[in-house]
Formats: structure tokens, sequence, C-alpha cells
């Protein structure tokens, strides 16, 4: 799981040295780079961002006048040279704040906090996220972070949980349009599996919570690009 994020800061030389960090770093994404703050908010409509570098001090348009700007911010890490923005930094929700020059522990210690949030919110959606499946004749209600897998039976499939097995009476093709592709993939003509309950895989198969399930041949790039997105 990672963030996507942007870095807004008039400064070339400032802009260079977060992007290094964020570069470093195992949980960021950057997607985008940003000398002032018009260009930014542009961006925001275009770009799916999870997490803002936001200099304060910026000609015409400031970072705390770019946050007043947007109905509903991701999270923001301030950067500045001034410490007396700090207090009012807050007054804004921001996540952190990082005084220039930035160190790696500083960084690190941010994006922690960061990340809590962004996994939080994030598996809150998920216990959300549902779709309703016709078993026994009854529809019934199942959590998408609670199916392990889904295998072919025939004219039926079958979801295996934690909890139980849940017949139901469609193809794969079909139900695997019913599933988020960035959580799910089809690893096998009589599999698709749940990218988040894989615990490890080889050339030839996928282990969830101990059990072993075949991955086709041509498959496995594709499973191993899957599994870095999540």
């Amino acid at each position: 799981m990672k963030m996507n994020c942007i870095i807004v800061d008039d400064s070339t030389l400032q802009r260079m040295s977060v992007a290094k960090l964020i570069k470093n770093h195992t949980s960021l994404n950057l997607v985008a780079e940003y000398s002032n703050a018009i260009e930014a908010k542009n961006g925001l409509k275009n770009e799916k961002v999870d997490l803002i570098f936001l200099d304060v001090e910026m000609p015409i348009v400031s970072g705390f006048d770019l946050l007043e700007s947007l109905n509903e911010p991701p999270q923001v890490i301030l950067v500045t040279g001034k410490a007396e923005y700090a207090v009012k930094a807050f007054d804004y929700d921001v996540t952190d704040y990082l005084q220039k020059p930035i160190t790696t522990e500083r960084f690190d210690s941010a994006i922690k906090r960061a990340m809590d949030k962004f996994k939080l919110v994030n598996s809150s959606k998920e216990d959300d996220d549902h779709i309703f499946v016709k078993s026994n004749l009854k529809k019934r209600k199942v959590y998408l972070n609670e199916i392990n897998w889904v295998e072919a039976l025939g004219d039926y499939i079958k979801l295996v949980t934690d909890e139980a097995n849940i017949v139901v009476l469609s193809t794969m093709k079909a139900f695997e349009k019913e599933l988020p592709a960035e959580r799910f993939l089809r690893i096998h003509k009589s599999y698709i599996v749940n990218l988040g309950k894989v615990d490890k895989f080889n050339s030839k198969n996928v282990e969830i919570n101990g059990k072993q399930i075949p991955l086709s041949r041509n498959k496995k790039q594709e499973l191993a690009e899957a599994l870095s997105n999540v």
C-alpha cells in the first residue's frame, strides 16, 4: 500500500531535496511536482493524491491560502524554514510539520504518522465495501475484505472466507466483473484471489492462510506487479 504524493514548493532545490526523500521511501509514490499553488490546485483535479508536501511561503498564493481553497484536501505535511508557522499549521489539521533542512529521521517519522492515518481511513472504507450474492435462494451480503479467494465449481463458484464457503450460481467471468480489479486478480482459469490475503507465491502456487492455490504460468508477472501496488 503506497500513498500518492505531490510536492508544492517554489524552490527548485527544495523540490529536489524532498523528491529524493520520497523516492527513497517504500511507502510513497511521487506523482507530480508543482512550483506554485495555482498549478497544484489544477493538478489536484486530475491526480489521485493522498499526501501533499506543501511549502508555506510562496509568492502570490501561500501554502495556507491553498489549503483554505480546497474543499476536501488530502493529508498535508507542511514544509518551511520558519518555526513560527508550527502553531498555525495545526489550525489547518495538517498531519505534520517539517522544518528545513529536513533530516531523514524526521521525514520518516512524519511519513509513519501519515501512513497510520492512511491505513486507518482505507481499512474503514474496505470494511464498508460489500456485494450481494444469491446463495441457497437467498440474497447474502458479503464483505470484500473477508473473501480469501474465489473458486470455480462447474456452473457455480465458491467464495472462500475464514468463516464459511459460500456457493453461488455464477460463472467466473461474470463474477470477476463484480470485484474491484485493484484488489482481486484472476490467477488461474478456476481461481480469483484477494491480493490483500496473499502470503507468498512461487512459479506454480499462491499461498493464502496455509492453502496452496494453483497459479497459471502466464499470470506470475501480472500477480507480482499487482502485489507491488497493494
